[in-house]
């Protein structure tokens, strides 16, 4: 799978432009997008070419849809990509049956990772995630995606189910507990800058511990009853953030107890 037509221009589509034109191993023949301003930059920066009209897609070995969730099925329908060509999603919570069945060669092509447009990541670090409709091509799509990283697994649709789940816990919940720190510290004339000493030392400590129970610090793992009440009087207040606190609190109790 030489020729590849990566379809879609947001977040993803950005960083898998940039990994696919750097591989020796394949050829960004075009950018397909509706999005005319940002298919455009990305043709240009990765060398290529661009389009949003069915009519000029590119004839390709691979078609990768970096699309949202629910565009995925109607564009895969909708667009005149050959059948003989092999067609991939690279979403984390859809299955391969979103892609229709007239493709013998269909599957999943995940990245467990957030992205940013305009920020750079080493896609080489990225861990990839292979699914095909049968062996032969799960096989061919593994031997792909090691071009664009080191670390390439197998996973059918419910273990992507539940990793999916798993980096919205350790990802998006995470940031946003990031943000509501920040709102806790308005009024303080203390800037957000404070935390990030701490927000990187607790992202290391769980990353080189390996289990990140062990390294769990703060009040609730100790059972600090006089500064959990301190803090919930602080919140007050705020109901939604005392909610939160008291919840996240009992949780980590319980789970200490579990674990010690």
């Amino acid at each position: 799978m030489k020729n590849i037509v990566l379809i879609g221009s947001g977040n993803l589509a950005e960083a898998l432009a940039r990994a696919i034109s750097r591989t020796e191993g394949a050829t960004l023949l075009q950018i397909f997008a509706r999005n005319a301003k940002r298919g455009t930059a990305l043709a240009l920066e990765n060398g290529t070419a661009w389009s949003s009209d069915p009519r000029e897609l590119a004839a390709a070995d691979l078609y990768i849809l970096a699309v949202s969730d629910a565009a995925i099925t109607t564009l895969a329908e909708s667009l005149p990509i050959p059948a003989e060509a092999a067609v991939v999603h690279t979403a984390g919570g859809i299955g391969i049956e979103a892609l229709p069945a007239r493709f013998d060669r269909r599957g999943v092509l995940y990245p467990l990772q957030t992205f940013t447009q305009g920020r750079s990541v080493d896609f080489a670090k990225i861990p990839l995630f292979v699914e095909g409709n049968d062996d032969s091509f799960t096989s061919e799509l593994e031997a792909f995606a090691r071009n664009l990283s080191r670390t390439v697994y197998r996973a059918d649709s419910d273990r992507r189910v539940r990793l999916h789940l798993a980096a919205v816990f350790a990802c998006n919940f995470v940031n946003h507990l990031y943000a509501l720190g920040g709102e806790i510290l308005h009024g303080t004339e203390l800037p957000f800058d404070v935390l990030k000493p701490l927000i990187a030392e607790t992202a290391a400590k769980a990353v080189d511990s390996g289990d990140p129970h062990r390294v769990q610090t703060g009040p609730a793992v100790r059972g600090d009853l006089p500064t959990l009440r301190r803090h919930e009087a602080a919140l007050a207040h705020d109901p939604r953030l005392l909610r939160i606190y008291e919840s996240l609190s009992q949780d980590i109790w319980e789970t200490s107890k579990k674990t010690s």
